[in-house]
């Protein structure tokens, strides 16, 4: 522990590490292959409960809150913007849940990264760092979740209205 610090210095080092662990964590996950977050594992993984996004709507009231946080995505060169559904196309619904998955991944990470500021901080100092971080990236995730959950049930939704007019196509057919 760098225990000696003045506290302005640890202060500098708190605010500019934030700002280098965001910055970086970013960087790193926009380069992620599309291929690695083309299904829900792990931590991303939805849960049963989850699984419509009406969880969030009752237990978090996220509708009313979610379009406040700002959209990273947009911000970055290769970003992919998801303050609004431009498309109810396939392949872009698609593409933006796989950008949910980046994004809570960004976050998760992010959080990951929090003891590492155990190294110039102490008691109180600690207990900060990790409240911001905490709140700064625990929305970010529900919203990701959220999303991803309404997405999906958006693709199923639009699959059985294609099926639906295939089998009216071909039973006019017939």
């Amino acid at each position: 522990m760098l225990s000696n610090l003045p506290t302005g210095s640890v202060w500098l080092l708190n605010i500019g590490g934030c700002i280098a662990i965001s910055l970086g964590v970013s960087y790193a996950s926009i380069r992620l292959p599309d291929r690695w977050l083309a299904r829900d594992r792990g931590l991303l993984k939805l849960h049963r409960f989850e699984q419509d996004g009406s969880w969030y709507e009752r237990r978090l009231a996220i509708a009313c809150w979610k379009d406040r946080l700002p959209d990273g995505g947009s911000w970055m060169s290769r970003g992919f913007a998801k303050k609004k559904l431009k498309s109810r196309n396939p392949a872009y619904l698609r593409q933006f849940i796989r950008e949910t998955r980046r994004g809570e991944f960004a976050h998760w990470a992010m959080l990951a990264f929090t003891p590492l500021f155990l190294l110039w901080n102490e008691g109180s100092g600690c207990l900060a760092v990790f409240l911001y971080s905490l709140f700064a990236n625990a929305p970010c995730i529900a919203v990701q979740r959220y999303n991803r959950a309404r997405l999906l049930r958006l693709m199923l939704r639009e699959r059985r209205i294609c099926y639906a007019r295939v089998m009216t196509k071909v039973a006019l057919e017939e």
